[in-house]
C-alpha cells in the first residue's frame, strides 16, 4: 500500500475555505435570524437616523414576513408612506393595523394625521370618533379633534374642546398654541367695551382719554370686527372708525387686515391701515411679518415683525417696529410673558420695551416723536362665566418729549367683552 503524503499548503488553504464559508453562512444565518424587534429597530434608523425610506421599508416588510401581526411595524411602514405622500399605501397599512386592533390608538393617531395632511379633514374627523369611542378621555386625540373641527371651520366646538384640555392639563403646549389661534373664532359674535386713561407728569396738563365699541361676527371668511373709538386729546374730542378681519389662508396661514378713517385729525390719524401674515410654525412657534400705514398730515410707513414661542403654560414673544425714514430710521423693540392660568382669555402678562407702538391706539399720536421712550406694562384678562372676559392692563412709560427733557406717563386701561 502506498503511504498517503499531505501538502501543508493544500490543508492550509482547505482549512481557510472552510472557515470563510462557515462564517459566511453563519453571518448570513446570523442575519436571517435577527430577532423581529432588532429589525425594526434597523428599519426606525434607517428612517430617522439616515432619512433612507427605501431602506426603513425594505426591512419593515422584511419583519412582516416573519411576525404578519406586529402592529407598531404596520402603523411605521404607513407613516413611512405618508411622509412620502404615498397616501393609498399608508391607507392600506392603517386598515390593517386597526383590523388587527382596532382599540389600538397610536393606529388610529397615525391614520387620522395622514388624512389631515391629505386635506381630507373629514375622514380624518371620522378615524377620531372612531378612537374616542375607546379612549373618550385621550387629550391626544381630543387635540387632534380640535385640529381638524378647527380646519373645517367648526371654531366653536373645536374652542370648547381645547379649553376641555387646558382644564385637564394646563401645561399642554400644543393645546395652548391652538387656544391662542382660535381666539379670534371662539364664539359667533362678540360685544366689546374698554376705556384707556393716559395720565402726564409734564408733557401735558391734561390727561387723554379713549372709548372703544367693537362688535365682532365669525364668517365662513373668519373673524370681522367692526369698531368705533372716541378720543379726547389735546383738549379737543374726535371720533375714528375702523374695520378688522382676520381671514384664513391655510392651516398653517392667516392674516389681520385693518382700515380705519376719522376726520378729527391730531386727535385721531386721518387714515390708518394694517395689514400681517401670521404662520403657525412647528413645535409652537409663531410668526408675523406686515406692515402699518398712519396718516396724520403726511404719511407714515411702518414694518413689523413677531416671534412667539407657547411652553406649557407661557407665551413668549419678541417684537419689533421699523419706520424708515429720509434720514433716519426709527425702531421700537418689545419682549413679552405671559402666564395662562385657563383658556386664551385667561392670563397675566408683563412686557418692557422701547418706543411707541402704531399698534397702541391709546398711544400711536406720538408715533412721529422719534426720541427716546422706555416702557413697561401689566395685563390680566380672565373670563367670568363663560361668556364674560374682563380684562385690566396698566403701563409706565418714560419719554424723552424734548431732546434731552424727559417726562412719566402712566396709562391705565379696562375692557369687557361678552361673547354670545
Amino acid at each position: 500500500m502506498q503511504a498517503l503524503t499531505y501538502n501543508p499548503f493544500t490543508i492550509v488553504l482547505s482549512c481557510c475555505l472552510s472557515l470563510f464559508f462557515c462564517t459566511k453562512n453563519n453571518f448570513a444565518k446570523a442575519q436571517d435570524s435577527l430577532s423581529s424587534d432588532g429589525l425594526f429597530q434597523i428599519a426606525r434608523k434607517a428612517a430617522f437616523e439616515e432619512s433612507n425610506y427605501t431602506k426603513a421599508k425594505e426591512y419593515c416588510n422584511k419583519v412582516l414576513e416573519i411576525s404578519p401581526g406586529y402592529t407598531d411595524v404596520t402603523i411605521f411602514l404607513g407613516r413611512i408612506y405618508s411622509w412620502n405622500k404615498q397616501y393609498d399605501s399608508a391607507r392600506i397599512n392603517f386598515e390593517k393595523a386597526l383590523d388587527q386592533k382596532a382599540d389600538y390608538e397610536d393606529a388610529s393617531v397615525a391614520y387620522a394625521d395622514m388624512e389631515y395632511w391629505a386635506d381630507n379633514n373629514k375622514k380624518a374627523l371620522s378615524i377620531i370618533d372612531s378612537a374616542l369611542v375607546y379612549h373618550p378621555q385621550s387629550n391626544d386625540l381630543l387635540l387632534r379633534k380640535a385640529k381638524i373641527l378647527n380646519a373645517l371651520r367648526e371654531y366653536k366646538e373645536a374652542h370648547k374642546i381645547v379649553n376641555d384640555i387646558l382644564e385637564d392639563d394646563k401645561t399642554n403646549t400644543e393645546a395652548r398654541a391652538l387656544a391662542a389661534r382660535l381666539y379670534n373664532n371662539a364664539a359667533l359674535n362678540k360685544i366689546g367695551i374698554s376705556y384707556d386713561y393716559v395720565y402726564f407728569d409734564k408733557q401735558f396738563a391734561e390727561p387723554w382719554h379713549l372709548v372703544s365699541i367693537d362688535y365682532s361676527r365669525l364668517t365662513k371668511i373668519g373673524s370681522i370686527i367692526g369698531r368705533v373709538n372716541y378720543g379726547n386729546r389735546f383738549g379737543e374730542n374726535g371720533v375714528q372708525y375702523e374695520v378688522d378681519a382676520y381671514p384664513h389662508i391655510s392651516k398653517t396661514l392667516y392674516a389681520y387686515t385693518n382700515i380705519g378713517y376719522s376726520d378729527n385729525v391730531g386727535v385721531f390719524p386721518h387714515w390708518r391701515a394694517g395689514f400681517s401674515l401670521y404662520a403657525n410654525l412647528p413645535r409652537s412657534f409663531e410668526l408675523e411679518l406686515g406692515s402699518r400705514f398712519l396718516y396724520f398730515s403726511g404719511p407714515t410707513n411702518i414694518l413689523t415683525g413677531y416671534l412667539g414661542k407657547y411652553y406649557k403654560n407661557y407665551l413668549l414673544g419678541v417684537k419689533a417696529y421699523i419706520i424708515p425714514g429720509d434720514n433716519s430710521v426709527s425702531q421700537s423693540y418689545s419682549a413679552l410673558g405671559r402666564y395662562y392660568f385657563g383658556g386664551a382669555d385667561d392670563f397675566v402678562g408683563l412686557s418692557i420695551g422701547t418706543g411707541i407702538y402704531p399698534d397702541e391706539r391709546a398711544l400711536q399720536q406720538q408715533l412721529n416723536n422719534k426720541l427716546k421712550a422706555y416702557w413697561g406694562r401689566f395685563e390680566f384678562r380672565h373670563v367670568v362665566k363663560t361668556f364674560n372676559i374682563i380684562g385690566f392692563n396698566a403701563s409706565l412709560i418714560n419719554q424723552e418729549y424734548l431732546p434731552k427733557t424727559t417726562g412719566n406717563q402712566i396709562q391705565v386701561g379696562l375692557r369687557y367683552q361678552r361673547r354670545f
